[in-house]
């Protein structure tokens, strides 16, 4: 998709809103976090439309964007810190009942590049080559965050599910 102008980037930013949105949600694993990662994306993905003039893939734009913004807010030290206002309702190590959370509980417990890699694969379904080059790595790299990354998440579930 090419961008030239303002109602152009106006529609794909309300277009694709929904489906950063999921795949931001399953980075993060949590439902605010993902909203803000999604509204830095675009904010980023909007001005970015604006400075270059004309974007030749602006699908690939945002999704690098959002890999890449994720990643970056990851390593800063307040992101290590989590303060509570009320306790939670339940322990981070219980066990959940319904296996969409318990993926999404085994999905944030990865390294951030391997949640990356995973999502971008098997969510996005792009392909080893495009992934490798959405976030930076090489192609044999790639395979092996999938690999890792599905390993430990079929050792967590079969923890969560027994």
């Amino acid at each position: 998709m090419r961008i030239d102008d303002d109602a152009a980037l106006h529609a794909f930013v309300e277009g694709r809103r929904t489906a950063l949105f999921r795949s931001a949600y399953l980075l993060c694993g949590d439902r605010h976090e993902a909203d803000d990662l999604v509204q830095a994306t675009l904010v980023k993905v909007v001005l970015g439309g604006r400075r270059y003039g004309r974007l030749d893939n602006i699908e690939a734009y945002a999704r690098k964007t959002l890999i890449n913004t994720f990643i970056a807010s990851r390593r800063r030290f307040w992101r290590r810190e989590q303060s509570y206002g009320e306790l939670p309702d339940r322990a981070d190590g219980a066990p959940d009942t319904d296996t969409g959370l318990a993926v999404r509980a085994a999905l944030a417990r990865l390294t951030d590049k391997q949640r990356a890699v995973l999502v971008l694969r098997y969510w996005e379904d792009l392909s080893v080559e495009a992934t490798a080059g959405l976030l930076g790595m090489r192609e044999n790299t790639v395979k092996s965050h999938a690999a890792r990354g599905l390993a430990a998440l079929r050792a967590e579930m079969a923890e969560e599910l027994v």
